[in-house]
């Protein structure tokens, strides 16, 4: 629950959050929220969103909402014009590894193209507002060695190809125009926010499903892929710190442990009683056309720096996302049955 703390407008924080209405969105709101902010989420079209979230998580009453497309330029800086926020936190763009194969455009403009636009608005309307980029593990490509600040980026992706220009073109910024603009290289982090589309919660979802007799089996591409996954909540207390150090920096967010897609579905599936492999199909439909096969970071300076580290181990991040599955599905079954 939200407990808010009473400050007029004046004395407030104004923080901008572009894509509120996602996983890290909606999070990010809440913590700051907790803070004492003024927060203004944006979406293509909030008349239309759902802002399933917010709802969620009991905030949705407490956010002031706009209609912001990210690609039009004039209405991004119309936008900054107008709030002139401290902080501003892009958050928005097509967020799917996969997808980004099959919508490569779309994919690279509203990665990139749309932090270009943000950026020029900031420079030319608020150059005093602090602007947090999400960059991504995905720049780096794969490699057994952990990945910090300093490790050249090799994308495998379109989404890492455009992750990468809009890191490339915040640490431009930073250095020709004096902006307080940077980037957090977020590995995986999960919740139980996540869409279905992200295999985390397909496998969570799938468990849960295949444990009530509703389905017989589920489809997956490369189970021996590792990621470094960590607890969403946890990243964005990250994302604030950021923009809370004195001067304006690159930090690597992750948990340093890198984790097998097989581990994930073994504890998924133990947490309903089930042993994943009598459930579990590879379908090569699955497997994506470039895949890296491991990815883990190494958050030493950002421990050093800020003092932040990852709260959730790997296991308690698998079982909290399944507890809240199982929590919501009987709240429905009750409710359809009142």
């Amino acid at each position: 629950m939200y407990y808010g703390i009473q400050c007029s407008l004046r004395e407030m924080k104004t923080a901008l959050i572009f894509g509120v209405s996602g996983q890290d969105g909606a999070y990010l709101s809440h913590f700051l929220l907790g803070k004492g902010y003024r927060v203004i989420g944006t979406s293509r079209n909030h008349i239309d969103n759902a802002f399933k979230n917010l709802k969620s998580i009991a905030i949705l009453d407490n956010i002031e909402l706009l209609s912001v497309n990210p690609l039009d330029y004039e209405d991004v800086k119309n936008t900054i014009l107008n709030l002139k926020p401290d902080e501003i936190y892009f958050l928005c763009g097509q967020s799917s590894v996969s997808k980004s194969f099959e919508v490569p455009i779309e994919t690279f403009n509203s990665i990139a193209i749309s932090t270009l636009n943000l950026l020029e608005a900031v420079r030319h309307c608020s150059s005093e507002s602090k602007v947090f980029n999400p960059s991504s593990s995905e720049c780096f490509g794969g490699g057994d060695v952990a990945k910090d600040e300093n490790s050249p980026f090799y994308p495998a992706s379109p989404y890492g190809v455009a992750k990468a220009s809009a890191h490339m073109v915040t640490e431009n910024y930073r250095s020709a125009f004096d902006l307080y603009c940077c980037s957090g290289i977020l590995f995986n982090h999960e919740s139980p926010l996540r869409p279905e589309y992200f295999v985390t919660q397909k496998i969570i979802s799938s468990a849960l499903s295949i444990s009530r007799g509703e389905q017989e089996f589920l489809s997956v591409g490369n189970i021996e892929i590792k990621r470094d996954w960590g607890w969403a909540p946890d990243y964005v207390t990250a994302m604030w710190l950021m923009l809370q150090h004195s001067n304006p920096d690159d930090f690597v967010i992750a948990s340093g442990k890198a984790h097998s897609l097989k581990s994930f579905l073994r504890i998924a599936f133990a947490e309903v009683g089930l042993d994943w492999k009598e459930h579990v199909r590879i379908d090569p439909a699955y497997m994506r056309p470039k895949d890296i096969l491991i990815s883990v970071g190494n958050p030493s300076k950002i421990n050093k720096v800020l003092g932040w580290e990852a709260q959730h181990s790997f296991e308690e991040m698998v079982r909290e996302m399944m507890a809240s599955a199982i929590a919501t599905e009987d709240r429905t079954r009750k409710f359809n049955t009142s």
